[in-house]
């Protein structure tokens, strides 16, 4: 008794070549492994108008494959009747949408097919995106010129920074670096004074920007007394003039803020 597995490309092959050599399909079953019904559904479901080509045939099994995998078995014209009708009547969003399908339906369709839903319906001239709260407005996307993902609104690129950052020539300018733990399950904030090289650490329980901006004032607050003369004046650098802090690019592997001043 045969086992059954799929039909891979070099059983097409060799089916091919047996079958021109005038093998039955029985004896090419036997010869690899496969049922007599199996080597028979392979010719009927695969053999075009020039007959069975290995190639071809692959192409086509591989395609139908396709189409059975990505066909949702649960968006049923019931189910999609019911998305539609509370679309339209009540602008529901999908997160809501998928929540009241599992508990009246009984039906777990994730809202990420909902909307794959309404997006496939917009490309085929629908107006069902017309009836998002959003509109159909994506997020930003990871990387893009303007505030969200990866870019901090009004951020100040690291090359706008004075040049005498740069030479290390006094003290006052401090570097700022974070360490995130894997899953972003803690993080570690370090603080380098760039001349002297004295440095803090502190422990963040979550990398977010007000445990670090906490962090930061926490450790820096108790220089703010101390001053540094100005390489270019002979006054004394307030610790209220403090200039922003600049931000490395967007990608790069070493973030970084540089603050001037005595406290940042």
């Amino acid at each position: 008794m045969h086992t059954y597995r799929r039909i891979t490309y070099e059983d097409r092959c060799q089916i091919h070549a047996l079958r021109k050599a005038g093998i039955t399909q029985a004896e090419i079953g036997k010869a690899l492994g496969l049922s007599q019904g199996t080597v028979s559904r392979e010719l009927s479901r695969n053999t075009g108008q020039r007959g069975y080509r290995f190639q071809q045939a692959h192409r086509t099994a591989q395609s139908r494959q396709a189409q059975v995998r990505h066909k949702p078995r649960k968006l049923t014209h019931r189910v999609r009747r019911a998305i539609i009708r509370k679309l339209r009547a009540e602008r529901w969003s999908p997160e809501q949408l998928s929540f009241w399908l599992r508990t009246t339906y009984g039906v777990s369709i994730s809202h990420e097919w909902i909307y794959r839903m309404v997006w496939d319906d917009k490309r085929a001239g629908g107006d069902l995106w017309r009836f998002l709260r959003r509109r159909g407005k994506t997020y930003n996307r990871r990387g893009a010129s303007h505030a969200g993902r990866g870019v901090i609104p009004h951020r100040v690129d690291i090359a706008e920074r004075p040049a005498i950052v740069d030479r290390k020539s006094w003290l006052g300018d401090w570097e700022g670096d974070p360490i995130v733990g894997a899953q972003h399950n803690g993080a570690l904030l370090t603080h380098v004074e760039r001349k002297s090289l004295f440095t803090t650490i502190s422990r963040l329980l979550r990398p977010t920007a007000k445990a670090t901006h906490r962090a930061t004032v926490h450790r820096l607050n108790p220089l703010r007394t101390m001053s540094t003369p100005s390489p270019t004046t002979t006054g004394r650098r307030s610790p209220d003039t403090v200039k922003p802090p600049t931000s490395c690019t967007p990608k790069s592997s070493l973030p970084r803020l540089i603050m001037r001043g005595n406290a940042a």
